[in-house]
């Protein structure tokens, strides 16, 4: 089954007197399960194509489908739900919530989730497994400025995770973590895939992650490579 179908997908943003082309017609079918990884050049087009698939952008033209369903249609309610009960965002600039602890920003999603039913206590507790098997046990409390780079790239990725997506999408998610973290981080995913069937999206230039991959797309000046 496939949960991601993207189909002549282009999109086009204004620069003053120009248009960027940053994705030019693309299309590809990832399924259930999958551990994508995305590669190309710097400006090829792999974080734009990431945003389109997470519906945090809007394609120009083509057609986007989650789980079989057309989303270039939805409303933005519609999105903001898809977005928060579906899909999960390892974002490269973290993203996190500068007033909060490390385990408030990864409690927060499982907040916003009411229909979930689950008590304060279970999503602390969620939450502090999370960051626990992430390596942060003692920095709970800290807030991201009193994290390192590597730290918040590790909270991001529980706050990722901690939801239960049914896909998760990641814009060079090891590019701030030592090789020794970043090799525990894509452990724990890869399991997390072929124990939930959590399909993975990367964008990167990480060899460790193209060895966990079971596909690799290639992009380039917004096209899919061969």
């Amino acid at each position: 089954m496939n949960v991601i179908e993207l189909e002549n997908v282009k999109k086009d943003y204004p620069l003053g007197a120009t248009t960027v082309h940053a994705l030019r017609g693309v299309s590809l079918a990832i399924k259930e399960g999958d551990f994508i990884s995305i590669v190309g050049p710097s400006g090829s087009g792999k974080t734009t194509l990431l945003n389109i698939i997470g519906c945090i952008d809007n394609a120009t033209e083509g057609s986007v489908k989650i789980h079989g369903k057309e989303v270039t249609t939805h409303s933005d309610r519609r999105l903001t739900d898809l977005r928060l009960h579906t899909i999960g965002f390892i974002f490269q600039t973290f993203n996190l919530i500068p007033v909060l602890s490390a385990r408030e920003n990864v409690e927060f999603p499982l907040l916003l989730m009411k229909k979930e039913n689950l008590t304060n206590k279970e999503i602390r507790r969620r939450a502090e497994k999370l960051l626990e098997e992430v390596g942060l046990k003692e920095q709970m409390s800290q807030k991201p400025f009193e994290l390192s780079g590597g730290q918040r790239q590790r909270v991001a990725i529980a706050r990722a995770l901690v939801t239960k997506p049914a896909i998760v999408l990641a814009d060079e998610p090891t590019a701030n973590l030592d090789s020794e973290t970043g090799e525990m981080i894509l452990k724990q995913m890869k399991e997390l895939n072929l124990l939930e069937k959590t399909t993975f999206v990367f964008s990167t230039h990480d060899p460790d992650i193209l060895k966990y991959a079971n596909g690799v797309l290639k992009i380039k000046d917004g096209l899919m490579a061969s």
